[in-house]
């Protein structure tokens, strides 16, 4: 099964149809919110919006273990999670689509990882490619079937929030590699991979980062690119998952 867990701006899943929520209490507390169950065509999806809905739950609150646990829970193996994020690289601008193939953790004081209490042995998993490149190959083909250009690779630095970044933070993620900056994208990931599910992002890029934007990033100016760039990713991810279903059966 398939699940998306939907970012700023994505607060339930269009063309969804069969519609059941599920309400969930986990080992590790309550998700963001109730969990969505229905029909893509003949797919089954489940969708799970982040930041709850309507959007108040802030990416430092968010309970990511309680949010992948239950999706691991009601069967899913493989996740789509959409990210709204900054662009570090010169070449991005707002509105542009990345589908990263790494990511950097500057998160801190986060529940994350499953395996710290009462274990018969220390568990490391592998996290030495965060994403399921599967996932990523149909994201990218996704997009593409769309019409839509998308950069098929970048790094994703995952900060704390829910404030924005300073340019001297910007400058350091820079010289780290990171080419896109969100709030959202660890433990998430790392989770998923503890669960032994594949696991893939897709970004829209609503502003330049701290540092490479003229004069003062605004919430108005992220809402107008949101409003238009998200329509964009969600008709790309609705395609990309259908193939991706495809490819495993």
């Amino acid at each position: 099964m398939i699940a998306i867990i939907g970012g700023t701006g994505v607060e339930s899943w269009p063309g969804l149809t069969s519609l059941e929520t599920v309400d969930l209490q986990t080992p590790y507390g309550k998700p963001s919110g109730y969990l969505t169950r229905g029909c893509l065509g003949e797919l089954e999806v489940i969708f799970l919006a982040r930041h709850g809905k309507p959007h108040r739950v802030p990416p430092h609150k968010i309970n990511y273990r309680a949010n992948i646990w239950a999706l691991h829970h009601l069967g899913v193996k493989d996740v789509v999670a959409i990210a709204a994020v900054g662009g570090i690289s010169s070449n991005l601008e707002a509105g542009d689509i990345v589908v990263p193939h790494q990511i950097i953790d500057y998160t801190y004081s986060r529940a994350h990882t499953f395996f710290e209490d009462d274990l018969s042995d220390v568990v490391h998993i592998d996290f030495s490619e965060p994403y399921s490149e599967t996932i990523r190959q149909c994201l990218i083909n996704g997009v593409k079937a769309e019409g839509y250009h998308v950069i098929a690779q970048g790094v994703y630095g995952a900060t704390q929030g829910p404030r924005l970044e300073t340019a001297a933070e910007i400058e350091r993620m820079e010289r780290d590699g990171a080419t896109i900056v969100g709030m959202t994208g660890m433990p998430e990931a790392s989770l998923a991979r503890e669960l032994g599910m594949n696991y893939g992002t897709i970004a829209l890029v609503v502003n330049k980062a701290a540092g490479k934007h003229i004069g003062e990033i605004t919430m108005d100016d992220i809402r107008a690119v949101l409003k238009k760039g998200m329509n964009r990713v969600t008709l790309s991810v609705s395609r990309a998952i259908a193939s991706l279903n495809n490819s495993q059966v």
